[in-house]
């Protein structure tokens, strides 16, 4: 067998592949239980920044124990990521009054914390086991 000079040539790696786009994107979330749908435009969340509000959010304790505020974690990324909304602004205040329904909407924006990528979202993975919630 003879292996051709194309096959032999190393290819270059391209990293802008893995660069995030800037571009924000319009996602359509509907309201659990309502049947009400309203418009966000979100922008991505960069590995180092998901990682300042994961290490924002991880507490430990005199013992050694570490706890994960979600809620936190939660938040901070829907104020880094909303960019256009029909409320205006995404605030901590604001987010703190919302509820449970357009609460669970919004969580379906936010990548895991932990796990497999930075393209998953909270719905339908987040494993209660993998981390202890600060009450």
């Amino acid at each position: 067998m003879t292996v051709s000079s194309e096959s032999k040539a190393k290819v270059e790696f391209d990293y802008n592949k893995y660069l995030i786009s800037h571009d924000p994107q319009i996602k359509t979330l509907e309201i659990p239980g309502t049947g009400d749908s309203f418009e966000v435009s979100v922008k991505a969340v960069s590995w180092s920044k998901r990682n300042q509000i994961i290490s924002k959010n991880l507490h430990w304790d005199t013992s050694g124990n570490t706890s994960f505020s979600a809620d936190g974690y939660v938040r901070d990324c829907l104020k880094e990521m909303i960019v256009e909304a029909p409320w205006g602004r995404t605030t901590e205040a604001l987010l703190l009054s919302f509820d449970d329904r357009l609460g669970t909407a919004l969580e379906t924006l936010v990548p895991k914390a932990f796990g497999e990528g930075v393209d998953d979202t909270m719905e339908g993975n987040l494993d209660s086991g993998a981390v202890k919630k600060e009450r």
